[in-house]
């Protein structure tokens, strides 16, 4: 069996055994008002990264990796024109390393604008990915309403990552689940995370 990738995030790669499978195409589903975007800085660590912004400018985004106390790396942030997306994320992908990382801010954009084009986009990213041996990360903004294509991104997605916040009296509940993991292994527990500058997972549950 393939090495595991790593996500970046040591207790949740021990979970998953190593991280997820290489080739792997990511959905991370999460509300606008959270602080989701630390989990794909710590994605960017172990490997090479494209970050293709489509819509943030290429100077927002840096300025906001900037501010994260998260080894990023070097990542390639590039803005996507607004027009023909697909093809324009598709064709950035040609010169990509062996097993770098890819991440799609955000994929609603996608799911909202070209909703005919959700299943063949990541059928087409799936190619590319088995031949590099990388992983995609799919940045899915939870809101009201839905997108229409949210139900087939999950469906046609390797692995789900789900963020949930809750404000429980003076307290901000932050959870991950991992409900998905194709030729891997899912959790039946939901991490406990705290999202501040960087992501912490709270441990103090488990059992020596």
């Amino acid at each position: 069996m393939a090495t595991s990738l790593p996500t970046g995030i040591d207790v949740l790669d021990q979970r998953l055994g190593g991280g997820v499978p290489p080739g792997s195409v990511v959905a991370l589903c999460a509300p606008p008002a959270s602080q989701a975007e630390l989990l794909l800085a710590e994605f960017m660590g172990p490997r090479e990264t494209l970050y293709l912004a489509l819509d943030r400018t290429e100077r927002a985004v840096t300025d906001g990796l900037r501010r994260t106390t998260t080894e990023t790396g070097d990542p390639d942030v590039r803005a996507v024109p607004d027009e023909n997306r697909v093809d324009h994320v598709l064709e950035r992908l040609g010169d990509r390393p062996r097993d770098s990382t890819v991440i799609v801010d955000h994929h609603t954009v996608i799911e909202t604008e070209e909703p005919d084009c959700v299943s063949e986009f990541v059928t087409r990213l799936r190619r590319h990915l088995t031949e590099t041996g990388g992983v995609a990360v799919l940045y899915c903004l939870d809101g009201d309403p839905v997108p229409e294509r949210r139900a087939t991104t999950l469906h046609s997605a390797d692995v789900v990552f789900r963020l949930t916040v809750d404000v429980v009296g003076a307290t901000v509940d932050t959870r991950l689940a991992v409900p998905k993991v194709r030729g891997g292994r899912a959790l039946t527990e939901t991490l406990k995370l705290q999202l501040t500058d960087r992501v912490t997972v709270d441990t103090s549950r488990d059992i020596a």
